[in-house]
């Protein structure tokens, strides 16, 4: 299980290029339709979880789906195969960093990568929209339409998002655990045993 889950995220880290978004999309298929480890919903918590903490996004994920599948050792498992191939890239090219910079080649390969990147992107953001609205509930709907306006119409801080957005979540959860006796909020069952 840890050299399986090592070298899962070591080859994720080590192919994916534009940052945390792109990889987030990777790890899903990897981690639920490939390897089955997690279902699509958890592994959007993950993501959410990943996304609003500080840091790196594929750290953080690491982190956690490494302490879902084995403890604090899958967890550091997770990280160090996360975290070695970016390591050893931008070592190489800080070494030869005016080389890259003056190869058009190079300078080139990047410009079409962005491309790529951007689909990889887009991908990411028409599958969490198509999540949040399977929910069919109104206020998660509204809360992505709104979000997605401040932030790219308004210019609104991506950080003042998404607190709102958590304060609108945990005053939605007390309000279905103490305003509406009619629902009950049900853990899992993992959770009901520990």
């Amino acid at each position: 299980m840890l050299w399986q889950l090592f070298k899962a995220t070591f080859v994720l880290s080590a192919f994916t290029f534009g940052g945390g978004f792109v990889i987030v999309s990777l790890m899903k298929k990897k981690f639920v339709e490939e390897l089955e480890w997690f279902d699509e919903d958890e592994m959007l918590d993950i993501t959410a979880i990943a996304q609003s903490s500080p840091g790196p996004i594929p750290i953080n994920a690491s982190v956690i789906i490494g302490y879902r599948m084995s403890g604090v050792l899958g967890s550091f498992i997770a990280v160090l195969g996360t975290s070695i191939p970016p390591m050893v890239i931008i070592s190489i090219i800080s070494v030869f960093y005016e080389q890259f910079r003056s190869n058009t080649i190079i300078a080139t390969a990047l410009q079409v990568m962005r491309a790529g990147v951007a689909a990889v992107i887009f991908d990411v953001v028409m599958n969490l929209a198509i999540n949040v609205c399977k929910t069919k509930r109104f206020l998660y709907i509204s809360c992505m339409i709104i979000a997605f306006f401040a932030t790219f119409v308004m210019n609104v801080s991506a950080m003042l998002v998404i607190l709102t957005c958590l304060a609108i979540g945990i005053l939605d959860l007390l309000h279905d655990l103490y305003g509406n006796k009619k629902t009950t909020v049900s853990l899992p069952q993992e959770k009901l045993t520990e």
